[in-house]
């Protein structure tokens, strides 16, 4: 059995680690407040592109030749994946790690851009074919980061360095549900059709809907990115503050556990010194 001091200092460390936990606890909730509101705020102008790319699609028979929308044949393809750089957010990282090994079939042909620490490490330590990385990424990342990964995304597709690239984040519902996804950012697959509870709005295109489409197709991506980085980040607050939460409470488990091992050491130790004064006064009759 543990003595008293050794389960003493044991409680005062658990005590410690709790401290840190609750704090980290408290800053993540407060930045995926802040995550949330930078979500909500972008749909509104991402609604409107897909609305105008519908009706270009719909009126425009050019539309499908465009080079950002046709399929290709090639086995070429490039996986975007969105991770975070530190740890201590559950199964955040592991999740988009594991999306990604189960995607990739062939390692000369499939490429890798690396968003965030830790799949970039995943990414090295498996022999990935990385193209390009980005790492320290910002809590609240801006919409010309996400313009500069669209750039450099949509140069590859127009070089022919690649034939598809995908899209693999985490989506946010909720603090404690998270959901890993892969969208196909290129070829772009143009929305079709209308919503008809929505009063429609017919749009006149200057010059013409083909330079329309070359000026809101690059938009377009650069938007799937922005709010793919905004749900990736809002996930992984979501989820850091889950994690510390749980830890938390398993250190106040523990600290209760380790307070009753500590008094049932010191009820033997008090036992054991009252049999030793009751042994020492019977020897002295």
């Amino acid at each position: 059995m543990q003595n008293m001091k050794d389960i003493k200092r044991r409680i005062e460390s658990v005590e410690n680690t709790q401290q840190i936990t609750r704090a980290m606890k408290m800053v993540a909730a407060a930045k995926l407040r802040n995550s949330q509101d930078r979500a909500e705020e972008v749909r509104p102008f991402f609604n409107k592109t897909r609305e105008v790319l519908a009706d270009i699609s719909r009126f425009s028979g050019d539309a499908q030749d465009h080079p950002l929308v046709q399929k290709r044949e090639g086995e070429k393809t490039l996986y975007i994946a969105i991770s975070g750089d530190r740890g201590l957010c559950g199964a955040y990282n592991s999740r988009i790690n594991k999306k990604l090994s189960l995607e990739i079939e062939n390692k000369e042909q499939e490429k890798v851009m690396a968003v965030g620490g830790k799949v970039r490490n995943f990414a090295r330590k498996n022999g990935y074919n990385i193209i390009s990385e980005y790492i320290d990424l910002e809590d609240y990342p801006d919409f010309d980061f996400a313009r500069r990964i669209g750039s450099e995304v949509i140069s590859l597709f127009r070089q022919e360095i690649v034939d598809r690239i995908n899209l693999i984040y985490t989506y946010f519902n909720s603090a404690i549900s998270q959901e890993t996804r892969m969208i196909t950012l290129l070829p772009v697959s143009l929305p079709e059709g209308y919503d008809e509870e929505k009063e429609q709005v017919d749009y006149i295109y200057e010059p013409s809907p083909a330079d329309i489409l070359d000026r809101v197709l690059p938009r377009y991506i650069n938007n799937l990115l922005y709010s793919a980085l905004l749900e990736s980040k809002a996930s992984e607050f979501g989820a850091r503050m889950t994690s510390m939460d749980s830890a938390t409470d398993n250190a106040e488990e523990m600290i209760e556990d380790l307070t009753l091992k500590y008094n049932r050491a010191r009820q033997a130790e008090i036992t054991k010194e009252i049999t030793e004064i009751v042994g020492g006064a019977e020897a002295l009759k």
